[in-house]
C-alpha cells in the first residue's frame, strides 16, 4: 500500500539533546577507518582552528537516523520497517560537528514516491546546537521494498 502523500511536509518534534563526546568521535573514525588526527587529537584540531576534535563528515548519520525513527515509527504513516533499506544519504554543513556539542535533530518528511511498488521516503534532519545554531542538514532516503507477490522461489 502506497504511503500517504499528505505526510509530505510533516515535521516531528526535536529530539532530546545528544552530547557529542571525544570517545564517540574516535570510535566512529576508527570504525570507518579514517585516521585523520583532527578526529582524535585535540591539538591537531586546534592547529586547524577548531576548539576541540571534530567528527568525520558522516558522523551525524548516527543521530539523524535515530531521529528519523520518529518518522518511521509513526503509526499514521504506516511504513513497514521490516521492508526498509537505506537508499541514500547526503549532508550539507554550516560547520563541523565538534566534541562537546549538544545537538538536537528535527525531522521532516520531504518527499514520498512510489516506484515499481516500492515506497521511497525522503527525510530531512535539521541539526542544531544548544544555542540554536544550525550545524548540518542530513537527507536520508529510505526505500520500503514492495511486498512479496508470491512469484519468488518458483511460485506462480
Amino acid at each position: 500500500m502506497a504511503l500517504d502523500q499528505s505526510f509530505v511536509g510533516r515535521s516531528y518534534p526535536p529530539t532530546a539533546a545528544y552530547e557529542v563526546g571525544r570517545e564517540k568521535i574516535r570510535e566512529f573514525a576508527e570504525a570507518i577507518g579514517d585516521e585523520n588526527p583532527v578526529y582524535t587529537d585535540p591539538e591537531a584540531a586546534k592547529a586547524l582552528g577548531h576548539p576541540d576534535v571534530i567528527a568525520p563528515p558522516t558522523f551525524p548519520f548516527a543521530i539523524t537516523f535515530k531521529a528519523a525513527g520518529l518518522v518511521v515509527q509513526d503509526p499514521e504513516l504506516g511504513l513497514d520497517y521490516s521492508r526498509v533499506v537505506h537508499g541514500d544519504q547526503k549532508f550539507a554543513y554550516t560547520r563541523p560537528v565538534r566534541a562537546g556539542d549538544r545537538l538536537t535533530v528535527t525531522s521532516t518528511i520531504e518527499a514520498i514516491k512510489s516506484l515499481a511498488g516500492n515506497d521511497i521516503l525522503d527525510v530531512r534532519g535539521e541539526v542544531h546546537d544548544e544555542s540554536g545554531e544550525h550545524v548540518v542538514t542530513a537527507w536520508t532516503k529510505l526505500v520500503a521494498r514492495a511486498a512479496d507477490t508470491g512469484t519468488e522461489n518458483g511460485e506462480a
